[in-house]
């Protein structure tokens, strides 16, 4: 048993790591020649022909696992190889059994057998796994039934000696089936494992996770097992029944014939001849006993003299004679128990036929393991067809609709669901597409919608911004832009005149975008304007719009802020920055240059925040030019950024243009760098040229 288990181990792992390390060579390349795909038929077939004369052999049949060569070459690998492999493996055996003696009474089985597997593998392989590598569970399933088929066909080609076709049977069958299977899972995991597939042990699996196929497998793999073991018990128990009616109808008729004979001669020694001739010939026992002088006329082996009789037994047969059925262990069957009837052929002359079950169960047993053999191939079977039919017809509908509608609620509504397998499928892909189709035009409506009323929105927002730069004042040169990033945005400017000497700059960027930084920034415009023409001068007006936006800001919105009121007799301008970007100013003359204020917190986020002012003296010809961070955080697409080193580059390259030209000749360089990038972030823009009063604007 220990060489057995060891030497079927040796050969199945052998398999195992040859068809794992030539599946890592074979899958290297997608395309296959024809040269590639019958070396690999010949290597397994020279496989399933070395493990044909390195299994045990027991005379009548050969141990091995030699159908796992054209399985694993079939289904792991190309159709043709596995009929080749299958063909050398299949012919090789049936000539070593027909010509040298080996495994000759198995011989047509295994080479029907080992030809079939090849045949199968390929079957599967092109039609029903349609080159994707079997599952675990199916590909033991499949060792399974090929080595059951197997043990079947030895019953099929030996119908005239079925004894010793069971012999083999009950010796060979447990070890190849459980090998065979065992080997094919194996490669099936292992290659499924260097595949990339990961199994997650840890996870804790419901019904939610578990796929539709496989809960459907596991309710299938049921049943056929309960169908399969109350067809055996039921089975069972009518071949024991037929089994011991039988018995009963021969022991019957047997004893109707000698008593009938005692019956016309009245000769005791003629029928112990008739019974001497015919004992257990036909595997019945007689026991013919004289109780008067304790002879027993009859026994086994046949005698000419007879022997006394055992007083034990004659007792038994007399107290039963006429009695029925009954059961004893009798010493002429090797103390076997025996099913036996009796009967007094006159006042002292006892007659006993009695019938091992040995012999009464003999076939039983036979019967029993070539039904169980049908019964598992044919629920193998259909097991395997059917969870390959439901993958394919069912989930792998399910999928294809599952995948469309993934993109269906990613945002793609023109994508069209044909799934067209059965008539289910295709109405149900013709709702979803419908239903689709009446969503699109929904959303269509309702963005024509929202377009129109974005439109006003941004008329209002433009019409909130000052469009007149032509000021009273003749001494500034002043112009300014909002290019938002949708049609709506959450930058502005502004100016106005606090007193008729100071003009007020506002430069802003609400955070967010769309309709709520709209509305936030309406809010700080207005506010911002209010408290300034109050005379609180530039920090002390952004503490108190701080306060004031502060108030029911539940949506936690926030503000940045330049502020400067310019006094026009004398250009000094008082500045403070509420976290805004640095402005960039140009000396006449010079170049521009960022100036790096003192920056304070942002408004809206805080109450009660401290700013800080400071001043700035500007000259007759200085500029001054006041941004939002949708100009140095536009990104092209490289997800480069712009930067303050384009901006001031970009402005000096224009420093002498009118304020007009300057900021459009900004605008153009940013979308230049943005090429096909989406404008990242809301565009404004201020610029301002200070120059005496009544002079030219430098």
């Amino acid at each position: 048993m220990l060489t057995m288990i060891l030497k079927m181990t040796g050969a199945t792992t052998l398999y195992v790591v040859t068809t794992v390390l030539l599946w890592r060579f074979w899958h290297k390349n997608k395309s296959h020649t024809l040269i590639r795909k019958l070396a690999v038929g010949l290597f397994y077939g020279m496989c399933s022909v070395i493990s044909s004369h390195i299994g045990i052999n027991y005379g009548t049949a050969v141990l091995n696992v030699r159908d796992i060569g054209p399985l694993a070459a079939g289904l792991f690998f190309d159709p043709l190889a596995g009929i080749l492999s299958g063909l050398i493996g299949g012919i090789e055996r049936f000539i070593i059994g027909e010509y040298f003696g080996i495994g000759s009474f198995t011989r047509v089985a295994c080479s029907v057998s080992t030809i079939l597997a090849g045949l199968l593998s390929a079957v599967l392989h092109k039609w029903i796994y349609q080159g994707e590598r079997p599952s675990v569970v199916n590909s033991a399933l499949l060792g399974a039934e090929m080595e059951v088929f197997h043990m079947y066909a030895i019953f099929i080609t030996n119908r005239n000696n079925m004894a010793t076709a069971s012999e083999v049977v009950g010796l060979c069958s447990l070890p190849m089936i459980a090998f065979t299977a065992a080997g094919m899972a194996a490669c099936s995991a292992i290659i499924a494992r260097i595949s990339g597939i990961r199994w997650k042990t840890h996870v804790k699996k419901t019904k939610k996770d578990t796929p539709i196929d496989v809960r459907f497998q596991r309710w299938l793999l049921a049943v056929i097992i309960g169908i399969f073991a109350i067809g055996l018990v039921v089975k069972y128990s009518l071949l024991t029944s037929m089994a011991n009616d039988t018995a009963k109808r021969e022991l019957e008729l047997e004893q109707s014939r000698y008593e009938h004979i005692y019956q016309n001669s009245k000769d005791p020694v003629m029928l112990k001849t008739e019974l001497d001739a015919n004992n257990n010939t036909n595997g019945i026992i007689y026991l013919l006993v004289d109780r008067e002088q304790m002879l027993q006329l009859t026994c086994l082996p046949p005698t000419e003299e007879s022997v006394p009789a055992d007083p034990q037994q004659a007792a038994l047969i007399a107290e039963h004679a006429g009695g029925g059925m009954f059961s004893a262990r009798l010493p002429q069957s090797g103390a076997e128990e025996c099913v036996c009837l009796s009967s007094s052929l006159d006042e002292s002359l006892y007659l006993l036929i009695g019938v091992s079950t040995e012999t009464i169960y003999a076939n039983r047993q036979t019967d029993m393991m070539e039904t169980c053999f049908l019964e598992i191939l044919i629920a193998t079977t259909l097991y395997m067809l059917i969870g390959v039919l439901v993958t394919r017809l069912v989930v792998y509908n399910l999928d294809f609709v599952n995948a469309s509608l993934a993109k269906i609620t990613a945002g793609n509504l023109n994508e069209v669901v044909e799934v067209e397998g059965s008539s289910e499928f295709s109405r149900l892909s013709d709702d979803i597409n419908r239903t689709v189709t009446a969503l699109r035009e929904l959303i269509d409506a309702a963005e024509k919608r929202m377009e129109e009323e974005l439109k006003l929105a941004a008329e209002i927002q433009n019409s909130a911004l000052p469009r007149n730069f032509n000021l009273p004042a003749g001494n500034v040169e002043l112009y300014a832009t909002m290019t938002p990033a949708r049609q709506v945005g959450g930058d502005f400017y502004d100016f106005f005149y606090t007193n008729i000497d100071q003009l007020a700059l506002v430069m802003a960027d609400v955070s967010g975008k769309g309709i709520p930084a709209a509305m936030f920034m309406m809010r700080a415009k207005t506010a911002i304007k209010n408290y300034a023409r109050d005379g609180l001068g530039p920090a002390k007006t952004l503490e108190c719009v701080n306060n004031f936006l502060c108030e029911d800001n539940d949506a936690q919105m926030f503000v940045t802020v330049w502020l400067g009121i310019l006094d026009l007799k004398t250009g000094l301008m008082r500045c403070a920055n509420a976290g805004h970007e640095y402005p960039v100013l140009k000396k006449a003359g010079g170049d521009y240059s960022v100036l790096k204020d003192k920056h304070g917190f942002v408004l809206g986020g805080y109450e009660n925040i401290t700013i800080r002012e400071y001043e700035i003296q500007l000259d007759p010809g200085d500029r001054l030019f006041v941004y939002t961070d949708g100009i140095p955080e536009a990104r092209n697409e490289e997800q480069e950024q712009y930067g303050p080193d384009r901006l001031t580059e970009n402005l000096n390259r224009a420093k002498d243009e009118p304020q007009e030209q300057v900021l459009r000749s900004m605008l153009d360089s940013v979308r230049e760098f943005a090429g096909k990038e989406e404008q990242f972030d809301d565009i404004t823009m201020l610029g301002l040229t200070y120059a005496p009063e009544g002079g030219e604007n430098a």
